[in-house]
């Protein structure tokens, strides 16, 4: 839980994520990598170079990260179980003269740090886009490596000693036959 004491620390107060604004998921697991879906900043609008600053720009890209957080700890229970962010593709609505994409991003990848260390520090893609979905000024994707739940021991599972007995029990009355 030392991830949910750094959010603390940071003041930062996890609630349930967005929900999907049409046909797909918050979340995709294979193997050991959690694809996030693209986020953006809420009710946040504008676009960078005609009437979003870079600093505005940087706080919804910061604000992103918490959305996009809030997905982690919604499919994985606790956040410790991030072994790293791996992959960040920011998308930044801005008109095509705008330049400081990545100034943008580091909205989202400084929060990434700030809160995961080294499991935060993570390959990533600014790019500019002509538009994005509801006007928003950043979408945000993550790829993260994840590690499986630590498991309890069968034998201090009710579920998993019931249906031990019952396989033992099974075994003796064929035994017996």
């Amino acid at each position: 839980m030392k991830t949910e004491k750094r959010l603390k620390e940071l003041g930062i107060e996890l609630k349930a994520p967005p929900t999907p604004i049409a046909n797909y998921v918050n979340a995709v697991r294979t193997g050991n990598l959690l694809y996030l879906a693209g986020k953006g900043p809420g009710p946040i609008k504008g676009r960078l170079g005609e009437n979003m600053s870079v600093e505005d720009g940087y706080k919804a890209a910061r604000a992103t990260g918490v959305s996009l957080i809030q997905v982690m700890k919604a499919e994985l229970g606790d956040l410790d179980r991030v072994v790293r962010i791996v992959k960040v593709l920011g998308m930044v609505n801005c008109t095509p003269e705008f330049g400081d994409q990545p100034k943008v991003i580091n909205g989202c990848s400084d929060l990434f740090v700030e809160v995961f260390g080294d499991r935060g520090k993570h390959a990533r893609s600014a790019v500019g886009m002509g538009g994005l979905p509801n006007q928003i000024p950043v979408e945000v994707e993550v790829i993260v490596e994840v590690s499986d739940p630590p498991r309890r021991a069968a034998a201090k599972r009710p579920a998993a000693r019931k249906a031990a007995k019952k396989k033992v029990a099974k075994k003796k009355a064929a035994k017996k036959r």
